[in-house]
């Protein structure tokens, strides 16, 4: 962990909270401001359904399997070095897929961006940890749901103001140029703010675990992206096998890595812990599910329906708004009190909206934006009441020194599901509506949903009980002195 020379000012603390939000704020962006730029990209560089996947998902899956890298590399390098030096290359990459002359580079270009936000987003939350007093650290954590809500929100929305502005003839460029000036922005903020630090010089960087996860993860995601154009021949089945092989052999290696006395990119005793395992299978689904709805309904609205890229963004306002008011309604003080129940309602919430948004569009004639409206603001509700609990019940299956290293787990887990989600709806999808049967194919890709969140139903009684194993059901705090010795709870 970096040694910081001295706490932040409090006159600083506030723009330094900017600062970091600056940053976060791009990645959520770029993991969602690109989807309505597909037929935009299709137009202008020809392309393909599997090429559309790989730019949108390409992003997730080099973001995801570097998070954990990228803490540890902070940790032994110090944070503010690495934050620098991400958010350079995040700002160059940017402008990269911005200029890109075709589909290929482009495709390149994004998965750099991907490991540039590994590098830097993991130092984020440590910044503020190491600079600012507990207190400040409180105040400053409770801004952060809701700004990054509003990121969600705004994603779709300026995506397809952009692309529809079509400034100089630019058209989807813009979606990738706007990271330029407010990432320069964030740079002369970060390098004027952010406190020198002292990396763990004695910590050494695991490799070889490193390479396994990115390794596995390129194996997964893969099949999944090319797989449907390319008929799902064996190779792709033989890819997928290996990727699982892999995450078993990632595993295996960070247990010996501690049994020799060096430090793991992830503690291995929580793999050991059946509720947290099973919280990142749960998270791996929802996230993988809602980034795949999402993507795919702005297909529908572009492709099926006309929308331009602007309307579509617009489209996707129910859910995001949905969103908010669940995670209000959920909060952090009903997912203590309620634990996993939280997640098991807003799952059947979500559920329900998703049943009534395929009911929806049994009849497309004469269609406008009111008829996915209902629908579309349940399914957001559901998914608002879960993101709002899911990451803090799961942690509750985990002892304290290992909170850490669980939650870059999650967040990679996350990423990683977002890129396949990409990938399976985006393939279901296409299958249908390459030969014109858009709305059909759109109803496909909810049945699809639909499953994943009977699955999370299905899973969601092996989480532990309540979000922390110090609360009682009725959300007061047991003291610590009569606390089980053991918080891996189920």
């Amino acid at each position: 962990m970096s040694t910081p020379e001295k706490k932040t000012s409090p006159r600083a603390v506030w723009w330094l909270l900017a600062t970091v939000l600056v940053v976060e704020l791009m990645d959520l962006l770029d993991s969602t401001i690109v989807n309505v730029a597909g037929p935009s990209l299709e137009r202008s560089l020809g392309a393909s359904a599997v090429g559309l996947q790989w730019v949108i998902g390409g992003y997730a899956l080099t973001l995801g399997a570097g998070l954990v890298l990228g803490g540890r590399l902070g940790d032994r390098f110090g944070r503010r070095p690495m934050f620098l030096a991400g958010l350079v290359a995040f700002i160059l990459a940017s402008l990269l897929c911005a200029i890109a002359p075709g589909i290929g580079p482009l495709i390149a270009f994004r998965l750099v961006q991907g490991l540039a936000g590994a590098m830097m987003l993991p130092q984020c939350l440590g910044i503020l940890r190491d600079n600012l007093a507990p207190r400040e650290l409180t105040k400053a954590l409770a801004v952060f749901g809701p700004v990054l809500g509003l990121g969600g929100v705004l994603g779709p929305v300026l995506g397809g103001a952009l692309v529809d502005w079509d400034l100089f003839g630019l058209g989807w460029r813009l979606v990738f140029l706007v990271n330029v000036p407010v990432g320069l922005a964030a740079l002369a903020l970060a390098w004027r703010l952010v406190p020198r630090g002292r990396g763990t010089a004695t910590l050494r960087l695991d490799l070889v675990g490193a390479v396994l996860v990115a390794a596995a993860s390129a194996l997964l995601v893969l099949p999944l992206n090319e797989g449907q154009a390319s008929g799902w021949p064996l190779w792709t089945w033989l890819s997928l096998s290996a990727a699982a092989i892999g995450y078993v052999g990632f595993a295996l290696w960070q247990r010996h890595v501690l049994r020799r006395g060096r430090t793991p990119l992830v503690t291995p005793s929580l793999f050991g812990k059946s509720s947290f395992t099973v919280g990142l299978v749960a998270v791996a689904l929802f996230f993988g599910g809602l980034i795949g709805t999402q993507l795919v309904l702005t297909f529908f609205l572009q492709l099926g329906q006309g929308f331009t890229a602007g309307q579509a963004g617009l489209g996707n306002l129910p859910v995001a708004l949905g969103t908010a008011v669940g995670g209000t309604i959920s909060g952090g003080l009903l997912a203590a009190k309620l634990g996993r129940r939280v997640l098991q309602a807003g799952a059947i919430v979500q559920f329900a909206g998703v049943a009534w948004l395929w009911l929806a569009l049994a009849d497309t004639t004469g269609f406008t934006i009111w008829r996915i409206v209902p629908g579309s603001a349940v399914a957001g509700v559901g998914a608002g009441i879960v993101i709002a609990a899911v990451f803090n019940t799961v942690l509750g299956a985990v002892d304290d020194d290992e909170v850490g290293s669980a939650s870059g787990v999650l967040s990679a887990v996350q990423s990683i599901g977002g890129s396949v989600g990409v990938a399976v709806f985006s393939t279901v999808f296409f299958a249908g509506a390459l030969t014109g049967q858009v709305t059909e194919s759109f109803r496909d890709a909810l049945v699809v949903q639909a499953i994943v969140i009977a699955l999370f139903l299905v899973i969601s009684p092996l989480f532990p009980r309540r979000a922390r194993p110090d609360d009682t059901d009725d959300g007061t705090a047991i003291p610590a002195s009569a606390a089980p010795a053991s918080s891996a709870t189920s």
